[in-house]
């Protein structure tokens, strides 16, 4: 597994109240959303960067307003609807 070092300059933490730990959870849910978003990473893998369980991550994706399904089109969409019936 790859790791990557963020510095983050102590007055942020300060103004923004968070411990080391905090803003290494913060980093890492950040992280996972940007690979969700512009690489089409899976939710698997995201969960796993992100330090979460999928369901846990799932509920950060609401949170941050990013939809857990993705059509490339409508017409995808409405085969799912209609597989699903």
């Amino acid at each position: 597994m790859c790791q990557v070092m963020v510095d983050v300059p102590n007055e942020v933490l300060y103004d923004t109240n968070m411990t080391t730990a905090d803003a290494t959870a913060f980093a890492r849910k950040m992280v996972a959303l940007g690979y969700y978003t512009k690489n089409n990473v899976s939710i698997g893998y995201c969960a796993q960067i992100a330090g979460l369980s999928e369901e846990e991550f799932m509920l950060v994706l609401g949170q941050n307003r990013i939809d857990v399904f993705r059509f490339e089109d409508d017409e995808e969409l409405m085969r799912d609807v209609k597989n699903a019936c």
